[in-house]
């Protein structure tokens, strides 16, 4: 299953937006690399960058909400901090069959990704752009 990038999930903040563009691009890469049987090795390379991407962009995020006191901001790094909490766990059952991370994937992780972007990183885009002076990172 790939994630289609489409207005449902732009939020209208430029960097936001270009950043989950490149988020669901490695997302997609891992899951056809997983259903391709690439290999381990690849399939820990491509773990290995989401884990520092996510963090990056949590971080760039967390620094937008943080700088223009974003009301429902607790809620929000709850959100991602059970997002890193799903990829550890994910992450960790790799060792299984293909069959059953690429499952594994597509049950928590793409379901959490539609619904953050297409929904609570939606009200986070609209926040932002009424804040004057919102560059981003």
């Amino acid at each position: 299953m790939v994630i289609e990038w489409g207005v449902h999930l732009s939020t209208g903040v430029a960097w936001q937006d270009r950043e989950h563009k490149e988020l669901l691009r490695r997302f997609n890469e891992l899951v056809t690399a997983i259903d391709e049987g690439r290999g381990p090795e690849e399939v820990k390379r491509l773990f290995t960058f989401l884990d520092d991407y996510v963090v990056a962009h949590f971080h760039h995020e967390e620094q937008a909400m943080s700088r223009f006191s974003y009301p429902d901001m607790l809620v929000h790094l709850e959100e991602h901090t059970h997002f890193i909490d799903d990829l550890f766990r994910v992450k960790a059952g790799s060792q299984g069959s293909a069959d059953d991370l690429a499952e594994l994937i597509r049950k928590r992780l793409v379901s959490w990704i539609l619904n953050h972007l297409g929904s609570t990183d939606k009200f986070l885009g609209a926040f932002l752009r009424e804040r004057p002076g919102e560059r981003g990172p």
